[in-house]
């Protein structure tokens, strides 16, 4: 499956990036770009990262979620599909996230 990342316009502070499809060292540039930019703009409070339709994660998109999570404004919004919900917990990293139902409610946090 081909990977997408949308951004949605900022609101009150907020961004989210919509993850859809497969992320791999291959793949992961688009997604790379939208969280840097998040990341180093300090207009945004909170970076909403919403996951519901990934359906292949590998150690790559981790690195990525890591560098937003030192942002110390990111949230994962949506049902963590159970591949990515794996990886996490392989990597014993499930507990470092905050998330939340839907992007309305990641983005009251």
């Amino acid at each position: 499956m081909e990977q997408r990342v949308r951004v949605l316009p900022d609101d009150s502070g907020v961004r989210v990036i919509v993850c859809m499809g497969d992320f791999d060292a291959d793949t992961l540039g688009p997604l790379k770009t939208a969280a840097t930019a998040a990341a180093d703009d300090r207009a945004v409070r909170r970076i909403v990262l919403d996951v519901t339709d990934v359906t292949f994660a590998d150690s790559s998109m981790l690195n990525v979620m890591i560098l937003l999570l030192r942002t110390g404004r990111l949230v994962l919004a949506g049902t963590v599909p159970a591949q990515l919900g794996r990886l996490l917990d392989i990597t014993q990293a499930r507990p470092l996230f905050t998330t939340a139902d839907t992007i309305e409610a990641a983005r009251a946090l």
